[in-house]
Formats: C-alpha cells, structure tokens, sequence
C-alpha cells in the first residue's frame, strides 16, 4: 500500500510525464502539498527531497522547488524495435552507482578539475586500470598507459602518427568498424583488407600482404569483432602475433567488448607479446557508458613522446571529472558487479537473437553465430540488397544497419545485415526477426513472380 510520501512522488512525476510541468516550473509550496495530501509538511520535504536525488526538482532557499527539465515521452520508443543502436542496454547502465562516483570525484579533485592535467592521464587511474587490465590477462604498468577520450581518439591519433618501423600503410578485417575506416579516408591513408568470415582469415594471405606491402600495422577486433561477431582462437592469435614479429608489423588489438567473453581462457592478442609489438586498446564506451569518452592505449615505450605530441594537438588532456569518477568507480568494486551483470545480459540475448535466426530465416539466408557480443551479420541471398531490407523494415519501425558502409571499396558487399542486440529489448528479438524474414522472403517471391513471367513471354 502506498504511503503519503509516495502519493506526493508519483503526482510529481506523473504530472512531469503528461506535460502538465515544464522545465523551470515552481511547484506547490510545502504547505499546500502538506494540506493537498493531509500530511505533515515533514513528509512533503521528504518526498520533494526524493525527487532533486533524482535530478528532477531542484531548491532554491527562500524561494521554493523547481523542476529541472520535464520527461521525455516514450510513447514512439515503445513502437519501435531496435537493432540498429550500438550503445549498451540503457536499461542496466548504472547512473545512481555512477552519479556517486562523480560526486566524490568533485570533492577529491577540487584542484584538479580546474586545472590542466597530466597529459598521460591521472596517475591514480593508470594504478586502477592497470589492476583492472590483469583480469583481462594484459599486464602492464602504468607508465605505458594513456587515458584518451574514446577509442576512436585513439584510433585515429594512431592512423595519423608515424611508426618507428617507418612504414605507411595500414591492414584491416574486411569487414570492420567504420569508423576505423573513416580515419584512415581522412588522412589518405593506403589501406589494404583481408577477408574475415567465421572461419577467420587465410594465413597464407596475411603473410603474403605483410611481407609485400610496406604494412605500418595490422588493425584487428580479436573478440566479437564489429559486424560480423567474429572471435580468433588462441591459435589463430599466437600465429598472428608471430608474423607480425617475423615481418616488423604492429598490431593495433581493440578489445572493446573483450569482457563478455564466455571462454574463460581467451586470451588477447597482447598476451603473446607484451613487449611492445600488440597495441592494446580498452574502451568503456560499449561495456559502461558512452558519454564517459574514456579509453585506454597500451604503448610501447618507443612510442610514447610521439603519441604524446599527437595527443596533445587533439586535446591536451581527456575529461578530469570523467578520470576521477572512472577511478572510485574500479576502486571500490561497482565495475565489477556491472560487468557480471552485462556478461549474462548479453549473452542471453545473443542466444534469443540466433534461435531466433534459426527459427524463422529462410533456408537461403545464413547467418553468424558469435558466442556473445553486441552483433551478428546476416548474409543475404545475392539479388536481396540490404538497403531494400532496412527501407521495409524502416517502414514497420524496425531499424537494422546496412553493413556496406563496412568494406572498403573493393571489398564492398551489398547484402549483409548487420543485427545489434545491445538496445533492442529482450521480448521484441523474435518479432523482429520474424518481420526481417518477411521481408526476405518478400523479395524473394518477387524476383520470382518477374522471373517466371519472363520465361512465359519466351
């Protein structure tokens, strides 16, 4: 049964949620609620002090309680399925876990927040994230880490910066993560691809492509790689590592979703050689929360005044209020909890999404199968063109991501569908893969009916 004190919070927000309260509305004082709600105006200052917790009121002294900005309406969101968006589940992303860490960040870097800072990073989080690392079988220290605003920061400082094996040119999966690939077309970078399905790469290839073309390095997502949900063996990554020893190649390793990872002796590629030859990179952005913009990169030693100069032309340093936060919240044990979390998350909607597949793709259409992770890529028969598929989905408010924009040119594919499970809610995976099919077999009907009525006027 509800109390008093929960009457007040529900009004409040219900009326936040129905438009009746704008941002920057005065709510009723303490008394009229006391007298609304025939209680004691104690009760009033305890719900309304629930609410500025949550960010939705705000005090003024003297002068009463605000709203802070009104609820957006989910009333589109609840139509919509979603296997388009990348970031984590908005469901279980920990604001009230984090929100402390910040708060407690404000009052230990008082100083620091309003100050330049070091240029590598907080000392004090290269310790926690070098700790962190270790569960990640990455042992380092903290004088080879940099903390950079993102992954994609990282990326492109290296894309850009020369190497101490002088050379130019650069190798990737095909497909791989756009972004990647945006990086490289910017700065007019050579770029060579190797083919990557769920059978992995040809061996023979990467070793004829390294020894002939002047290779800077070899860009490579070892886990539930971006689309495919591709993972190398530990075989497959010795063998990797061993030839771009033999043939002076670095390995830029971006192991963004490497905690969900159900194979407990999984290892990166940076456990073959920690030396120097694996640049590791460790972002939060998919794992934690986005807006963070925090990442990590593993250099070698050689490489870190060059990557320094490149870093400070980009931004001097990255987010002080975001490192001091990241730091409590590794310290005091939170990320671990949320990272066991998101581990069975993800992996029961990878399992729904495949049975899914399974159940309602037609014979003709394959699909991968990654063992966890955010995506899964679906091949489409060769005459159904993966923009016919997302314009009809798109018209049903389902929305999956068209996979070309992940090849380079030559490699260029135009039927692969790209399904990613980290914001699409659990009870809508089926419907939408059945929807998907539809379409499929739609196209499929289609094509026949024109190709039948060809042969009848032969």
């Amino acid at each position: 049964m509800d109390t008093k004190y929960d009457g007040i919070v529900k009004d409040i927000k219900n009326q936040l949620l129905n438009g009746y309260l704008q941002a920057g509305s005065k709510l009723p004082s303490v008394r009229q609620m006391s007298e609304k709600f025939s209680c004691s105006k104690n009760t009033v200052i305890k719900a309304y002090d629930e609410l500025e917790k949550e960010h939705l009121i705000f005090s003024i002294p003297k002068s009463g309680y605000y709203v802070v900005n009104e609820f957006q309406r989910l009333d589109s969101k609840r139509t919509t399925i979603d296997f388009l968006s990348a970031g984590p589940d908005k469901n279980i992303m920990p604001y009230i876990d984090f929100q402390h860490c910040i708060n407690q960040a404000i009052d230990t870097y008082k100083e620091e927040l309003f100050t330049y800072s070091d240029q590598q990073g907080f000392y004090s989080l290269r310790i926690q994230l070098v700790k962190y690392l270790q569960s990640l079988q990455v042992f380092t220290e903290p004088e080879r880490l940099f903390i950079v605003s993102g992954s994609q920061q990282a990326l492109n400082l290296l894309v850009s910066m020369p190497f101490s094996n002088g050379k130019k040119n650069i190798l990737i999966e095909q497909p791989t993560y756009f972004g990647f690939i945006e990086s490289a077309n910017l700065h007019s970078i050579t770029t060579f691809g190797i083919d990557l399905s769920m059978d992995g790469i040809d061996f023979d290839r990467l070793e004829y492509i390294f020894r002939n073309n002047d290779i800077k390095f070899f860009y490579i997502v070892p886990r539930f790689q971006n689309p495919l949900g591709h993972s190398y063996t530990n075989k497959e990554k010795k063998k990797i590592v061993e030839l771009a020893e033999k043939y002076d190649v670095y390995i830029v390793e971006d192991d963004f979703l490497g905690e969900l990872d159900p194979n407990t002796k999984s290892d990166p590629l940076f456990s073959y050689n920690p030396s120097g030859r694996v640049i590791y990179i460790k972002s939060f952005s998919k794992i934690f929360l986005p807006g963070l913009r925090i990442a990590t990169i593993v250099l070698p030693p050689k490489m870190s005044s060059h990557f320094s100069r490149y870093k400070f032309t980009a931004d001097f340093n990255s987010s002080v209020l975001s490192q001091g936060a990241l730091e409590i919240y590794l310290k005091n044990g939170m990320f671990q909890s949320h990272i066991k979390k998101i581990k069975e998350l993800y992996f029961g909607k990878m399992k729904h999404l495949q049975e899914a597949c399974e159940f309602f793709l037609p014979n003709n259409t394959l699909y991968t199968k990654p063992a966890s992770g955010f995506y899964l890529t679906i091949y489409l028969p060769e005459h159904v063109a993966a923009k016919q598929i997302v314009q009809l989905l798109k018209e049903q408010h389902i929305f999956v991501d068209d996979a070309s924009r992940m090849f380079l040119p030559e490699y260029k594919k135009e039927n692969l569908i790209r399904l990613s499970i980290s914001q699409v809610e659990d009870n809508q995976i089926h419907t939408g893969v059945e929807k998907l099919a539809h379409c499929i077999t739609l196209i499929n009907s289609k094509r026949s009916a024109t190709s039948q009525y060809k042969i009848q006027l032969l």
